[in-house]
């Protein structure tokens, strides 16, 4: 099973060793037509971080009856020990490409994973199992009981989801040539619980991974599946970060005072340079004076920022999109800015724009440049 990324996932590789005739009864219980397992009460349910609701602040938010029990939990407890994927095969067996694209990208060296009694690193366990972006077409993909479950979450308005964490346990090195096969089961679902990403109940699911029929390892994945936190509006407006001033660039930050955009010229070769350096990046050279830029530049490659929110940087303050531009002067130089004057979706590379001033607060005078629907 893969997740959703938000913050980011840790794996716990506990790496003990397990009872493997206990492991393949188990994971033989979790095939069509056998009775499913519920799990035992030592089931791991996370706790740290959270606290549980107030009943007043969240009756919108969740089922409950007079006696305040959570109707939503109820039924979702129901859940606990039903498959979430029967019988499903990994895409590819067990090899050595996969093996050192996964050492390069994380920079293990260890040469267990190399020549001919290479073995895949433990913690790819779970990449054996995963999908990719066209899924598990083979009809081994996620269980009506896992969507099932899914749909009653984002039919309680519970529409987002983070993955938390994960536990990996290893009982047999993989190998390549290895066929990989699994099943998974939705272990737990905890009672409601509050974070400061929202209110939501964690899910955990227990893969069991078996290479050639042969138990290898098992997988836990946890995700919180939540309503996100209202945001309150706080009484001051957001301001923009202040500008790490030094002896360095405090020359810069004084032009900008008094309404000029100084750019650095070095007395040994003459090359222009922006932002400002405390020596020359092309003689090296320790000396310089400056040039006032006359003000006039083209949009020589811009993005727009969508997520996540600034407030003090979008032009209707609340942190909807705006665009962020490499200006090219017209002295040669580039320097990004905030383009105003045209809507963000309207920026465009090659677009001609002139150097204004901004003031975002009191104490907070910037460099913008200022384009022309028409230009």
């Amino acid at each position: 099973m893969s997740g959703a990324g938000g913050e980011p996932s840790r794996v716990a590789a506990e790496g003990r060793r397990a009872d493997a005739d206990a492991l393949r009864a188990d994971a033989d219980a979790l095939r069509p037509g056998a009775d499913a397992p519920r799990p035992g009460a030592d089931a791991p349910r996370p706790d740290a971080g959270t606290s549980e609701n107030d009943a007043g602040r969240d009756e919108l938010h969740t089922q409950l009856n007079d006696a305040g029990r959570d109707e939503l939990y109820d039924r979702l407890h129901a859940y606990e020990g039903r498959p979430a994927a029967t019988a499903g095969q990994g895409k590819d067996l067990v090899n050595e490409p996969m093996i050192r694209h996964w050492c390069e990208a994380m920079g293990d060296t260890s040469p267990a994973y190399r020549g001919p009694d290479a073995v895949a690193p433990p913690t790819m366990l779970q990449a054996w199992t995963m999908g990719g972006l066209s899924g598990h077409t083979d009809g081994t993909g996620r269980s009506a009981a896992y969507d099932e479950m899914f749909a009653l979450l984002d039919g309680a308005g519970y529409t987002s989801v983070v993955a938390t964490d994960c536990e990996q346990e290893y009982l047999r090195p993989l190998r390549p040539g290895d066929r990989i096969t699994f099943d998974t089961v939705i272990e737990s679902v905890s009672p409601r619980k509050t974070t400061k990403l929202g209110t939501g109940y964690f899910v955990t699911t227990r893969t069991n991974v078996q290479a050639d029929g042969e138990p290898a390892g098992t997988h836990r994945f946890r995700i919180l599946k939540y309503r996100p936190a209202q945001r309150t509006r706080g009484s001051e407006p957001a301001r923009r970060p202040r500008p790490v001033i030094n002896r360095d660039n405090a020359g810069f930050w004084a032009g900008v005072a008094e309404h000029r955009l100084l750019i650095q010229r070095c007395l040994d070769c003459a090359t222009l340079r922006l932002p400002w350096l405390p020596g020359c990046n092309a003689c090296g050279g320790a000396e310089w004076d400056t040039v006032e830029a006359g003000g006039e530049g083209t949009v020589f490659s811009h993005v727009v920022m969508h997520h996540p929110s600034f407030p003090a940087f979008a032009p209707d303050g609340e942190g909807g999109p705006y665009a962020v531009a490499l200006v090219e002067l017209a002295e040669g130089v580039r320097v990004v800015s905030n383009v105003i004057g045209v809507p963000y979706d309207k920026v465009r590379v090659g677009m001609p724009v002139h150097l204004d001033f901004l003031r975002t607060d009191p104490d907070l005078e910037l460099p913008v440049f200022r384009a022309s629907e028409g230009g």
